[in-house]
């Protein structure tokens, strides 16, 4: 497993605590792998999931330490977003 992939669930888990996501999203992170979001929480896979967010794992650590604003990152191609943009959104504000 990469390192990089277990700080990001464990950074997730801890972002998620409290909230009611109610979808699946997964996180692609440029030659790491994938993190699947859903109601349980965050776990290292590469299910099917309403929508994917794409970036590096520089542009990843950036929104998670909120140096970098989802939407922002969206905006300047460093996040491409497929499927349920609505979701996406969502999770951003999840995050934030």
């Amino acid at each position: 497993m990469s390192d990089i992939l277990d700080q990001a669930v464990t950074e997730l888990n801890q972002k998620l605590v409290g909230s009611a996501f109610d979808g699946v999203a997964k996180f692609s992170i440029t030659d790491e792998g994938s993190v699947i979001i859903d109601a349980d929480g965050a776990r290292i896979s590469d299910e099917e999931a309403d929508v994917t967010l794409s970036a590096t794992a520089e542009v990843f650590q950036e929104i998670m330490e909120g140096d970098q604003n989802p939407t922002s990152a969206f905006m300047t191609g460093k996040l491409s977003v497929d499927g349920d943009m609505g979701m996406a959104i969502k999770l951003a504000g999840l995050l934030s």
